[in-house]
């Protein structure tokens, strides 16, 4: 039978516990707890599936913390893994309460796609983000001009009412940088992106300046590939690596697309792009250069 071992891992792991994990971490988490249960009993999906009144599909969806959690649900699979114990059981079920919350983006409905909406969940619950920059400065470091002008670019022609509401998520993301749990954030931007004027020549000082501004704040590194480097980093275009204080947590690479997006966490999948960002991260110039670069682009605007 599963101890309460397993449950303990949930509640109080390294750095940040659980109990101060957003929805879709604890989802991931309550999905694995649940799945490793599982197959400790030795019962297939069906089986769980058949237990729960629903599909092999819905075992997966859960399983991975695609989806919410019905109390009953959860009752029963605890239930067909003899886990029997009221408190490990009420441990489990108080969790899956929590991950069940709705994320503060919820009233951006209207203009966040599907596929972008388990992003806004894993960088709010992220405790490392590491981004590499190839096209704009970062959503998260953008100043709300900048933003507004990149929007305008993706949605050109969109009506000026969701324009603002997508301005406005956006700036609403960036609160995970400030205190009091500020997320450490890194960032190798490509220094075309820096030269690439979008908007007017104020928006773009007022921009780089912000940037120079993030870069001095200590949980906060930022870096810049310069024009000529010659590595090749094979036509891969913007990624975010994000990492969670959990144990159990597998790293996340996110990678958008025009119209939908890829999230890979199998260790085999998210390793090489571990190394693509070393590799960057070690080729690109110190982070102790970056304000002196960011003054030179803005004399030669």
């Amino acid at each position: 039978m599963p101890n309460a071992r397993g449950l303990g891992d949930l509640t109080e792991t390294g750095g940040r516990d659980a109990r101060q994990s957003g929805p879709t971490a604890l989802r991931i988490l309550v999905g694995a707890q649940l799945r490793r249960m599982r197959e400790s009993r030795g019962i297939s999906r069906e089986d769980a599936a058949y237990a729960i009144r629903g599909s092999h599909s819905k075992i997966s969806r859960l399983e991975l913390g695609r989806s919410t959690f019905k109390p009953r649900d959860v009752a029963d699979l605890l239930t067909l893994y003899g886990v029997v114990e009221e408190a490990e059981r009420a441990a489990l079920l108080a969790l899956a309460e929590r991950a069940n919350a709705v994320g503060w983006w919820q009233d951006h409905r209207d203009v966040v796609p599907d596929w972008f909406e388990a992003y806004l969940g894993l960088e709010q619950d992220a405790a490392l983000i590491r981004l590499y920059a190839v096209q704009f400065v970062p959503g998260l470091l953008q100043t709300e001009d900048y933003a507004r002008a990149v929007v305008n670019l993706d949605h050109e022609g969109g009506p000026a009412g969701q324009i603002e509401r997508r301005v406005a998520l956006r700036m609403r993301r960036q609160a995970i940088l400030a205190p009091p749990d500020e997320r450490k954030l890194w960032v190798v931007i490509d220094e075309a992106a820096l030269h690439r004027q979008v908007g007017d020549r104020a928006t773009m000082h007022a921009q780089l300046a912000h940037l120079g501004r993030m870069a001095e704040l200590p949980h906060v590194t930022i870096q810049v590939i310069p024009l000529d480097y010659g590595g090749n980093v094979g036509g891969v275009g913007s990624v975010t690596i994000l990492r969670f204080a959990e144990a159990e947590l597998n790293d996340v690479v996110y990678l958008e697309q025009i119209a939908s997006a890829q999230y890979l966490s199998r260790e085999s999948d998210v390793d090489p792009y571990q190394h693509l960002m070393n590799e960057l991260s070690l080729h690109a110039q110190p982070s102790t250069r970056t304000p002196a670069i960011l003054s030179a682009i803005v004399d030669s605007l």
